[in-house]
């Protein structure tokens, strides 16, 4: 199974949880009103992006390794 990334990040501009998938671009990103609800939304992100990329023969972007 690949491993892909999420970020969560608190935004005080929008007073809710930005979720990003990094290694996606700039554009796969959701958010949440706690830090439950955008991880469960960025996971459903990721499901999405992954089945697409599959149906479609896409290859799907290498996910970041930790230091």
């Amino acid at each position: 199974m690949v491993k892909y990334s999420i970020v969560i990040q608190w935004s005080q501009e929008d007073q809710i949880y930005i979720a990003f998938l990094p290694e996606w671009g700039k554009y796969a990103r959701t958010h949440g009103d706690s830090y439950e609800e955008a991880l469960e939304n960025a996971k459903e992100v990721l499901e999405d992006l992954v089945y697409s990329y599959q149906k479609t023969d896409i290859l799907m972007p290498k996910p970041c390794t930790a230091i």
